[in-house]
């Protein structure tokens, strides 16, 4: 072969630049692909992170649901749950009501064009602890008067609980919305002055009075309000049926309709409604269903070990 010259180029000043240039492109479309995709399918550009697989009462189930070119619609007990993913695979991420029974469940699921299949789960048993608490009397044996105020903001609640917006929540995963360490267990059996009561329905984490309450994650102000038992209360609607709320504030710092980014303050820790001090009550509602926010957190504040 002739050494090149001026008359022949060498070979990689022919080819190298073509190489590179298609290397290039190869990336580009590599990383535009995840947008290309969201555009088409109204999907996420990235995958959401999800929350701790735990099927048992008060828990999540993650259920694979294949892959279809649209998100299938999915439902337990004829109430819409959670689908994320892409046209490659589809995950129903399910809550679990802390009242369901052990045992094979089914969700319903629905593709274009196809009929309805159901596909199983499995509720695994759980064992929750026990507290016995004294408060004031009146917070147990409630009068005439308390009792309606109670059973008012009662059928207010279940339909803020079934409040259901379209939209994907921008994060599965959760940050703790007060710095302190958890002072109550989900899933508690409570006893106050001997009297059983529901299990603890959400984390309680122990702060001073005023210390800052801040968003889990981003969503829609629905909700704010006094009530007996719960206080000042903030609730957020994060899409798709996964909502948060925030009790016993001292003070309550958006109103209905705002909407705020994770760690934006929407309140301040207090000691309002049925409380025996200072702390934040909170809890996270999937499909209507009272889940542990043990499983959705991120991290992102270390409440140190749980109590």
């Amino acid at each position: 072969m002739q050494a090149p010259g001026p008359s022949m180029p060498a070979v990689h000043s022919v080819f190298r630049p073509r190489t590179t240039a298609i290397r290039r492109m190869s990336r580009f479309l590599t990383c535009i692909a995840p947008l290309v995709a969201a555009c088409l399918f109204g999907l996420p550009a990235m995958a959401l992170e999800l929350p701790q697989h735990r099927s048992v009462p008060g828990g999540v189930a993650i259920i694979d649901l294949g892959a279809s070119a649209e998100p299938p619609q999915v439902t337990l007990d004829a109430v819409p749950v959670l689908v994320v993913g892409d046209p490659a695979r589809w995950t129903a991420v399910v809550g679990v009501a802390l009242g369901a029974e052990p045992g094979t469940r089914h969700v319903a699921v629905r593709r274009a064009g196809e009929a309805e299949i159901r596909i199983p789960f499995v509720i695994e048993p759980v064992r929750y602890a026990e507290q016995r608490l004294r408060v004031a009397p009146g917070k147990v044996d409630l009068s005439a008067e308390d009792l309606a105020r109670y059973e008012r903001e009662r059928a207010h609640l279940v339909e803020v609980v079934a409040t259901r917006s379209e939209a994907i929540p921008e994060s599965l995963r959760l940050r703790q919305p007060t710095a302190g360490q958890r002072s109550s267990s989900f899933g508690l059996r409570r006893v106050f002055n001997g009297q059983a009561r529901n299990p603890h329905s959400g984390m309680d984490i122990a702060a001073a009075t005023g210390a800052p309450v801040v968003a889990a994650a981003a969503g829609r102000v629905i909700d704010t309000g006094d009530y007996f038992f719960n206080g000042n209360t903030v609730w957020l609607d994060h899409g798709s049926g996964l909502l948060t709320m925030y009790c016993h504030l001292d003070a309550i710092a958006v109103k209905p309709g705002d909407v705020v980014a994770a760690g934006d303050r929407i309140g301040s820790v207090g000691a309002t409604g049925r409380v025996t001090g200072p702390h934040l009550h909170w809890s996270v509602s999937l499909n209507r269903a009272m889940v542990d926010p043990a499983l959705f957190l991120d991290g992102t504040v270390d409440a140190g070990p749980a109590q």
